[in-house]
């Protein structure tokens, strides 16, 4: 389990470095397409930073709302604060605020910016259909990815895809109505070929690579939970019947769907290999390996 989650997290630090690379890339041709210089590669960073501050103290809050997160007391779930506070104990962390998402669908998420400003929100269908040790599996996944700080690295790779996104349309867009001033500007064609090739795949890699940090998260805080519950096979028990419970979330969205701990959608919807989560049998074999 320990060699899973240092190979999880170097992998990812790897792909977090690729989104800011593509960043720097697109806001250097930008520069020189706009004869600005590396103001451009300043202006990119600028953006992305100014974007990343309004997603991480509010990012929080509008998930929450987005998917109809309502808080609980303790007095009406006392089942699910017992579990939440007790595993808190064991992962070192502050209790999150707690939410129950009317919903019949088996599914959960964590988010917020930090182990004391999260927030966990499970749905009525989990608590409802699964057995005490696949709950604790489903909120131990979760609360590990407060602790592990999954939520901030994918609210940081949110704000790059959008950046990425919001760049490449500004490079286009000098490149068609600059006309024929590129070569006035001095720019090398090759170069000029590059920039342009960067500007339409950037989005799709930009969006592929998020999906990739999202899978290895997954495959984290799979094995991290694992590691708070000392029994594997209650998260993988969970899954399985996540996978046999056919009904998509009511009020999920594409751009919450990566925080669930599972494809909130119908797996009929997206492709596989577009799923922001690894297969559901991928992730029960590897739990069912741990050791």
């Amino acid at each position: 389990m320990y060699n899973q989650i240092t190979a999880n997290k170097r992998k990812t630090a790897f792909l977090i470095g690729i989104f800011v690379a593509i960043v720097i890339a697109l806001g250097w041709f930008l520069g020189s397409l706009a004869d600005a210089g590396r103001s451009g590669v300043v202006l990119a960073l600028t953006i992305s930073a100014g974007m990343a501050l309004i997603s991480y103290y509010a990012g929080g809050r509008i998930a929450l709302g987005v998917s109809g997160a309502r808080p609980t007391a303790k007095s009406e779930n006392p089942y699910l604060y017992r579990i939440v506070e007790n595993l808190c104990i064991t992962a070192g962390i502050p209790v999150p605020k707690i939410y129950v998402i009317s919903d019949d669908a088996i599914n959960a998420f964590a988010t917020g910016r930090d182990p004391r400003h999260a927030s966990i929100a499970v749905t009525s269908g989990a608590l409802t259909k699964l057995e005490n040790e696949e709950l604790e599996g489903v909120v131990a996944h979760e609360l590990s990815h407060i602790k592990n700080f999954d939520i901030r690295i994918m609210t940081v790779a949110i704000v790059l895809v959008g950046a990425i996104a919001l760049l490449a349309d500004w490079l286009l867009r000098i490149h068609v109505f600059g006309g024929g001033r590129d070569r006035d500007r001095g720019i090398h064609p090759a170069f000029l070929v590059v920039g342009l090739l960067l500007a339409i795949l950037a989005p799709l890699f930009a969006q592929l690579i998020q999906l990739a940090v999202s899978r290895r998260r997954e495959y984290l805080a799979d094995a991290s939970g694992a590691l708070l519950t000392r029994f594997p096979e209650g998260l993988a028990r969970a899954l399985q019947k996540i996978g046999r419970d056919k009904s998509p979330m009511r009020r999920a969205t594409s751009a919450t769907a990566h925080l669930y701990i599972a494809n909130p959608f119908n797996t009929k919807r997206f492709a596989t290999f577009l799923s922001t989560h690894p297969p559901l049998e991928d992730r029960i074999k590897a739990l069912r390996t741990m050791a």
